[in-house]
């Protein structure tokens, strides 16, 4: 790490650290190993040429791992080599939205092999350019529009390619509990961790912290010199410059900033992660290990984490030093959505003493996070969907029932069996069944009255169940218990500490 005038003050966690293989198992549940052959794509491209680029990657992804302080000069010629261009082309979305230059997945691909012949010798000869992306907003689940970038198709094919070779030397640095948009690592496996983490460590408090406006705030010259501690080569370098300072198109107006990342390429995920690696995990990994009196669980998910502490003063502390931490580098907590509060397994019995109130919930990736009593009288952790992401969906069902309302019965049906599947797969976690049965009871309701809408005549609710039946599937829960899940890693009884 790089202090205000440059000097180097960088953290480096040694391989017989939290990342070591003798403590993977454990330290999985709460983010502090690595994750075993986490490499940064699938080692097979689908070309015919399979060989050569995913070859040439995990030579670089041994490197970083044999060498943590290890500088890479030369990797340019892996972002502009064809086949990785290609595959970069096929993990696009094909009907994702088109930035300001109106290009097409599909036209893109008419002349496929020219374009990609044509991008590659752009790139190699230093005469690409990136391009301002095109502002587009979301709705929500507060009711705010969240801005989103849409780049050209060229550079959502650069950016890609990018990824593939950073992540191939990230993937080795990364500590164990950053889940947020890497390789074989997802929302659930973040939630099960934090989880197992409260439930088997002796959690008493726990810190519920959000980065205010972090995608806007994150300086790009401390981007840089993070991204040069392990990037020597200028040529990439430049590349992530080109994409920061390409700036944004709305209303006809370029916006160009010198801090913050615009949400929605394919880059902007890793920068977050490799900013909030340096600025956040390797400090708090060391404050863990030279500060802490009590055990402390991290979890982070892209910009949004939890941290469990068994003493309260560890966790005054921590939050006091973390506000210090993050104003040198341009950071800033939310001061309503930040909140340590008690929670853990003695939380009730405490504050039952003390003659309050049950203990707080706390909100994270999606899901309200309690405290709750198993039918043996056990502690467990109860998580159930989110009221304000609840209620978001239906009103957004509810608009889009509407402008769908004389579309053709089984196409209706097909629609609204998709949004409660969807649903499911990723609210489907144990002891959640009666969030469940209300957003599938209420999207049904809510397709019966548009029913009824589009016609004079009357559709009885006894009529309607057999649309249900056939349409709407079965509520079940689609993700096993946390401690299931990762049973297998914390069989061996190491320390998470």
């Amino acid at each position: 790490m790089m202090d205000e005038h440059g000097k180097s003050d960088r953290l480096v966690v040694p391989t017989n650290s939290s990342n070591a293989t003798s403590e993977q198992g454990t330290e999985t549940t709460e983010g502090r190993g690595r994750t075993k052959g986490n490499s940064p794509e699938r080692n097979a491209v689908r070309t015919q040429s399979r060989a050569a680029a995913p070859s040439a990657l995990e030579r670089v992804r041994q490197a970083a791992k044999r060498d943590s302080k290890q500088r890479f000069t030369a990797l340019l010629h892996h972002v502009y080599d064809v086949d990785h261009l290609r595959a970069a082309y096929g993990a696009v979305k094909r009907d994702a939205a088109a930035g300001i230059d109106g290009e097409t997945w599909q036209h893109y691909g008419t002349s496929l092999e020219t374009n990609l012949q044509d991008l590659s010798a752009r790139l190699k000869r230093g005469a690409y350019r990136a391009q301002p992306v095109r502002r587009a907003y979301i709705p929500k689940a507060d009711g705010r529009q969240r801005p989103l970038g849409v780049p050209t198709l060229e550079d959502k094919i650069v950016q890609r390619a990018v990824v593939g070779v950073l992540n191939a030397i990230y993937e080795t640095d990364f500590l164990g509990f950053s889940y947020g948009f890497r390789p074989r690592r997802s929302p659930h496996l973040a939630l099960d961790a934090l989880t197992v983490g409260i439930m088997t460590k002796k959690v008493n408090w726990v810190l519920d912290a959000d980065i205010r406006s972090f995608f806007d705030t994150l300086k790009h010259e401390w981007l840089v010199r993070f991204i040069e501690h392990r990037v020597a080569d200028r040529r990439v370098v430049r590349l992530i410059q080109k994409w920061l300072n390409a700036g944004v198109l709305e209303e006809g107006r370029r916006i160009i900033s010198q801090v913050g990342t615009v949400q929605g390429g394919s880059v902007s995920p890793l920068l977050a992660n490799i900013y909030l690696h340096y600025v956040f995990d390797l400090w708090a990994h060391r404050w863990r290990q030279r500060h802490a009196k009590g055990e402390v669980v991290l979890v982070r998910f892209a910009d949004d984490f939890v941290v469990g502490f068994e003493q309260r003063d560890d966790a005054e502390q921590f939050l006091n030093e973390l506000r210090e931490r993050f104003a040198r580098f341009g950071l800033m907590l939310h001061p309503e959505k930040t909140r340590l509060i008690e929670f853990g397994r003695h939380a009730a019995a405490h504050r039952r003493a003390r003659g309050e109130g049950k203990p707080e919930s706390f909100n994270f990736l999606g899901f309200t996070h309690s405290c709750a009593t198993t039918r043996k009288g056990g502690f467990t952790v109860l998580r159930r969907t989110m009221r304000t992401r609840f209620q978001a969906k239906l009103k957004a069902v509810k608009i889009e029932l509407q402008r769908r309302m004389h579309q053709p019965l089984p196409e209706l049906g097909a629609y609204v069996g998709a949004v409660v599947r969807g649903h499911m797969q990723y609210y489907g976690v144990p002891m959640n069944y009666p969030s469940l049965y209300a957003f599938a009871r209420a999207v049904s309701r809510l397709w019966w009255r548009a029913l009824r809408r589009r016609s004079q005549r009357h559709l009885p609710w006894h009529r309607m169940r057999r649309y249900v039946a056939r349409w709407i599937p079965t509520v079940h829960i689609c993700h096993p218990y946390p401690l299931v899940r990762f049973g297998v890693v914390t069989q061996g009884g190491s320390r998470m500490r």
